[in-house]
């Protein structure tokens, strides 16, 4: 069979780890519950308890309701009205009727319901009892000054805070329900007064209809009183733009009717247009003619005057020329018959010359006669075109007058206009069209058969879930605010090292002190469990024997010394074992065995170097040896740190199989650190559901930092019934434990 060297238990020891990440358990929440369902079981009744009290002793609340059907405000007299301006910014009327429901929610009403119904004098608003708490039922009327200055008249101040009190109670106890895809609301109130339940309803309806009619009344008067005036002020514009038009067309002698003068004038600007063209035809046809002639004349064109074609066609020349061609026609003619000296020939010769002659004066006078032509046509031109240019001048003077006109005309249309409009709707706004109910009562509010409130059972069963889910919380806040080591696989799990064991809670009878029960009653749990240790510690060492065994803890009153004394007992009935009382701070085992307290100990014979059979003594009716502190010296962790304790442990080594060391806890002194240098396997104690962890893994951590033999832990005070429906993990701090064990620190020496 293997067995574990010296170093391998060292491995065993603590080792820094860091945080562990928390996980949820299921399983450890349940069972912390399970641990505390009778004190939440507690809870909920009690809590159960006072809420049906509570609840029953409410009065009961009535509730009434009216039905009111709000309609659109629809008037041909204004045009839009307000339902239609919603629809055409939001497509639908949901916002005006929304607007309606919150108007009759509105603080004005409800103040002004507190006035109609004088609710400020009624019972259940009266400011002085209702300022009163509820257990004010409970103390005795008080008489003499007390009573009467409740009677005394409150200040405009109080009066007015009473007031504002008595609108915030209605406004609370008032509700509107609006029916889905209708124009219906319901309107309900809440009161313990039956009567008035089913009085405020109706009378904050009536006060809606009746204010909407006050405001539109109102608003029609304004409307009418600027009406009024804004028609005084157009019909005066009206008549002065109308003198202003009379006074511009007499200014400008406007007389013809609109369209007949630009009319004629559009003809006339027309026909010298007209004119204009042939003249300028005309001219060019003449200038073109009379070049000719000149070029004829100063010879330099190749045609002669005769063959010009503008001379050709003048009626003259044309007349010239057929006479010129009868006498040709002759001379031909008498040439056939007659000799050149013949009478006829020279009638006919003298006619021709005669013709030609004429051709040649009427060329040279239609000729002349271009030139004046070519004038005159030129002077016509310019005086049409002048003549054309008055005309456009009188035109465009026409079109700017006209314009004026237009707009003076335009004035007096619009004040005209204007003024009619506003005429007429100061007309339709006296006739009094606008003066129709926007809303009305469907269902008048009845007086309710029962109350509506307050549902006790609800009320209590609320408060029951209410306190058993604020006990689960609790427990389980409890359960993850508790950081203490309550179970073996939490020392593996949250300390880093093995659990060699566990002691149960034992009781034990005054005379039978714990630290003697494995030597007194060898035949229970508790013995049970200190053979469990010695096995464990025993099969450990088989290769290598744990001669020297040494306990501690991280804090006082951990069980330490009752382990060691009973493990020392457990030891002695299989070796020779010695009990060594390290704990000079703070010695008992004297007491516990019955021995004298001055006996000569360990200080004797470390600092004295006295015989052992001086200092150690045998338990009566027992194998075990003892070795008691002693004189407790000024300092014991110099005692225990000098050379002559490494000497006097060596020959008690001799002497014993196995050693059993009671040493002092390690968060508070040196002297287990120090101690734990002479042992061979260190034993670390923790009592159960008590020593916080971190505490625990600090002391263990100064024990790993000098290479401490930390064989394990011992889970001391146990209780096996809840260790056993006990599953988690915790965290936190406490150190409570060092203020009992106070005289501790006399000693700040630290390794």
């Amino acid at each position: 069979m293997n067995t574990l060297t010296r170093q391998e238990i060292q491995g065993l020891a603590f080792e820094p780890q860091q945080p562990e990440i928390e996980q949820l358990d299921l399983v450890r929440y349940w069972r912390a519950i399970a641990r505390n369902k009778w004190r939440i079981l507690a809870l909920v009744a009690l809590v159960g308890l006072i809420a049906t009290l509570y609840a029953y002793s409410l009065k009961p609340i009535y509730r009434a309701t009216s039905t009111v059907m709000i309609e659109g405000s629809r008037s041909k007299a204004k045009g839009l009205s307000e339902e239609d301006l919603y629809i055409a910014y939001t497509g639908s009327s949901r916002d005006y009727y929304l607007t309606q429901f919150e108007i009759i929610k509105s603080r004005e009403f409800a103040e002004r319901l507190v006035r109609v119904m004088g609710l400020t004098r009624h019972p259940e608003f009266d400011g002085s009892q209702a300022s009163r708490p509820w257990y004010a039922a409970l103390k005795p009327a008080s008489g003499g000054a007390a009573s009467s200055s409740s009677k005394a008249p409150l200040s405009k101040s109080a009066e007015d805070e009473a007031f504002d009190g008595v609108v915030d109670a209605v406004m609370a106890r008032t509700s509107l329900q609006p029916v889905r895809n209708t124009q219906l609301v319901k309107i309900s109130f809440d009161s313990g007064d039956p009567e008035l339940a089913a009085r405020v309803p109706n009378t904050l309806a009536t006060i809606y209809i009746v204010a909407d009619l006050e405001a539109r009344m109102e608003s029609t008067r304004r409307t009418t009183e600027f009406l009024a005036r804004q028609a005084e002020g157009l019909k005066d514009k009206l008549v002065q733009s109308e003198a202003a038009l009379q006074q511009y067309r007499e200014r400008q002698k406007i007389v013809e009717v609109k369209g007949v003068s630009m009319a004629g004038a559009s003809r006339q600007l027309e026909e010298l247009s007209s004119s204009l063209l042939d003249a300028r035809r005309k001219r060019a046809d003449l200038e073109a003619a009379y070049e000719q002639v000149n070029a004829a004349r100063q010879g330099k064109a190749a045609d002669s005057l005769e063959s010009l074609p503008y001379l050709l066609r003048h009626p003259l020349v044309q007349g010239a020329k057929q006479a010129e061609s009868e006498a040709e026609r002759r001379l031909s003619d008498a040439s056939k018959r007659y000799g050149p000296d013949h009478p006829r020939m020279v009638a006919a010769q003298a006619e021709l010359k005669t013709a030609h002659e004429n051709l040649s004066r009427q060329v040279n006078t239609v000729a002349l006669g271009v030139a004046k032509d070519y004038e005159l046509a030129r002077a016509n031109e310019v005086a049409i075109e002048r003549a054309l240019g008055r005309a456009k001048g009188d035109i465009q003077s026409y079109n700017r007058k006209e314009f004026e006109l237009q707009s003076l005309e335009r004035d007096v249309a619009a004040n005209r206009q204007l003024y009619d409009t506003f005429m007429q709707r100061s007309k339709e706004s006296r006739a009094g069209d606008m003066q129709t109910a926007i809303a009305r009562i469907v269902d008048e509010a009845r007086l309710p058969k029962g109350p509506s409130g307050p549902n006790k059972q609800m009320i209590v069963n609320m408060a029951l879930l209410a306190a058993l889910l604020g006990g689960v919380s609790l427990a389980l806040l409890i359960e993850r605010l508790n950081n203490r080591v309550k179970a073996s696989h939490e020392v593996e799990s949250k300390l880093g090292v093995r659990a060699l064991g566990v002691l149960p809670i034992t009781s034990s009878a005054p005379n039978e002190p714990l630290e003697l029960m494995f030597s007194e009653s060898n035949q229970n749990a508790f013995s049970e469990a200190i053979r469990t240790i010695r096995s464990s510690v025993l099969l450990s060492g088989l290769q290598s024997p744990h001669k020297v065994v040494l306990l501690t803890s991280s804090v006082p009153e951990e069980g330490k010394t009752t382990l060691a004394t009973n493990l020392a007992f457990a030891f002695s009935q299989v070796k020779r074992t010695l009990l060594i009382e390290a704990d000079m701070r703070r010695p008992k085992i004297a007491r516990i065995l019955g021995q004298d307290r001055n006996r000569p100990g360990l200080a004797e014979l470390v600092a004295q170097g006295l015989p052992l059979a001086e200092c150690v003594y045998q338990v009566p009716d027992s194998p075990l040896y003892v070795l008691q502190a002693g004189r407790v010296p000024p300092n014991p962790l110099e005692l225990i740190s000098s050379p002559g304790m490494e000497l006097a442990m060596e020959r008690l080594k001799e002497e014993f199989e196995v050693i059993v060391i009671d040493s002092p806890p390690v968060q508070l002194v040196s002297d287990a650190v120090m101690l734990s240098q002479l042992a061979t396997s260190v034993l670390f104690v923790v009592r159960a559901d008590r020593t916080p962890y971190p505490v625990a893994r600090h002391a263990l951590s100064r024990l790993h930092r000098v290479d401490a033999p930390v064989l394990g832990v011992v889970l001391n005070q146990i209780d096996l019934e809840k260790a056993d429906n006990y599953y988690g993990e915790y965290s936190g701090y406490g150190n409570r434990y060092y203020r009992k064990y106070g005289y501790y620190g006399k000693d700040k020496a630290t390794v």
